[in-house]
This record gives structure tokens, C-alpha cells and sequence, in this order.
């Protein structure tokens, strides 16, 4: 994990587990052959650093591991792999899984390194999306606005995503300066933090051994691959 919760959130909930990093290319299969038996997928890398393979998650679960997603990548994965017996935990996962949502840069954020502690410097579009749901079930916005506002955030590369960007002049939408000042203030005084809630729910389901396993769709046999044999040979884990 890394942006979606900080680490010292998380081990308040799941005291005995080890936490890492956003997760990349060989860190599932590093895990498998280090024993654990359940790995949960959060946060991981796809922007300059090579993302994990599908095939080390098929690895780990053609050896049994429990392997869980949710909130980010993990929620992608998850979306992806459940029919082989992935698991996947909260709403962002279920609407990658129903098709509700497709594009992967629903997720997607810039952010920090290590030492900043991930933060955050841009807002993944399902947090805009729940934010902007949430503003219209109150009746601070109207399905048109929030539609417009969507599409306005969609426009915006990833990282240029930020709630500024999002309701800049929309006064000159709405036509009223005090309605888009009400939007605002509900906007920061609002958790719209889907993601960490995602992320939250799918750390005490673990604590409380409420995951396992997604009923495996399809059987499969584990092909090692000439790709993943190197892959293996490059993690020392032949």
C-alpha cells in the first residue's frame, strides 16, 4: 500500500501483518516463496515502474496463497482475476467488476515517495465521482451539474486531477456564486475518500477472517511461461 491509507492507520487494524510499499512486477511472487500464505494487494505502481504481473498472482494462487484487492490496483487486479480465484473487497472493485467502470485511470493519482509517506498530490477519479454523488444526494448539486462536473474532471490527465480543477467557475454553470460556494464548503467539510474506506473495510474483513478465496470460476492449470521463468531468474526465487 502507500497513498490509499498510511501505514500507521493500517496497523491499528491488522496489528500482526507486514506492510510494503505499492506493490510492482515480482514483489507477489518474492511474497509466495517467503511463505505468506494471504497477501492484500492495495496501492501499487504502474506510472515509470513496471506494474504486477497477473501472472505472479496466478502463481500464488495456483500455490494456494490467498490473494485479496481492493481500493487501486488492487481492485483492478481483483476485477481481472476473480474468476481464478482472487478475492476482491469493497465498491470500487465491484464496479471494475460489473463493467461500471473500465478505464484504469479511475484509480490513478500522482503521489510521494517513501519518505513523504505517499502522499498524495492529486485526486483519483472515483474519489471524485463519490464525492460529486455524494453533493447530489444531499441536493447541493443537480444530476446535470454532476454529470458535467464528471466529464470535466474525465477531460484532465490524472494528475492534474484535483477538486480546484474540478469546481473552478462553476458559478458560471450554475449562475449563482453562493451555490457553487455551498459546493465547496460541502466538498471539504465531506469524506469523500473512497478508496481509504475501501481500503479500511478490507483491513478489518481481514483481521476478522472474513475473506477467503473467490469461488474459482474457471479451473486452471499454472503454465510456467518462458516469461516467467525469467521473471523467476531475475527475483533469484528459481
Amino acid at each position: 500500500m502507500g497513498p490509499t491509507i498510511p501505514a500507521t492507520e493500517a496497523k491499528k487494524i491488522l496489528a500482526m501483518a507486514d506492510f510494503f510499499p505499492p506493490v510492482a512486477v515480482g514483489d507477489v511472487l518474492r511474497a509466495v516463496e517467503a511463505g505468506y500464505e494471504t497477501l492484500v494487494l492495495i496501492d501499487g505502481y504502474f506510472h515509470g515502474v513496471p506494474s504486477v504481473w497477473h501472472k505472479e498472482i496466478m502463481y500464488a494462487l495456483s500455490r494456494h496463497v490467498t490473494v485479496v484487492g481492493c481500493s487501486s490496483m488492487g481492485a483492478l487486479r481483483a476485477a481481472e482475476l476473480w474468476p481464478y480465484g482472487m478475492a476482491g473487497c469493497g465498491r470500487i472493485f465491484a464496479a471494475y467488476r460489473d463493467g461500471i467502470y473500465e478505464s484504469d485511470d479511475e484509480v490513478a493519482l500522482m503521489h510521494g515517495d517513501e519518505e513523504s509517506g505517499y502522499r498524495s498530490v492529486s485526486q483519483p477519479l472515483v474519489n471524485i465521482r463519490h464525492g460529486l454523488a455524494l453533493a447530489r444526494r444531499s441536493g447541493v448539486i443537480s444530476a446535470d451539474l454532476q454529470g458535467q462536473l464528471i466529464q470535466r474532471a474525465q477531460e484532465l490527465f490524472y494528475g492534474d486531477r484535483h477538486w480546484s480543477r474540478v469546481v473552478e467557475d462553476v458559478s458560471s454553470i450554475t449562475g449563482s456564486e453562493a451555490e457553487a460556494a455551498h459546493l465547496r464548503r460541502f466538498l471539504r467539510e465531506t469524506d469523500s475518500d473512497l478508496k481509504r474506506a475501501d481500503a479500511v473495510e478490507t483491513l478489518w474483513r481481514t483481521a476478522n477472517g472474513e475473506i477467503e478465496r473467490s469461488g474459482v470460476a474457471e479451473n486452471f492449470t499454472f503454465e510456467e511461461t518462458h516469461s516467467f521463468l525469467l521473471l523467476r531468474a531475475a527475483e533469484g526465487t528459481n
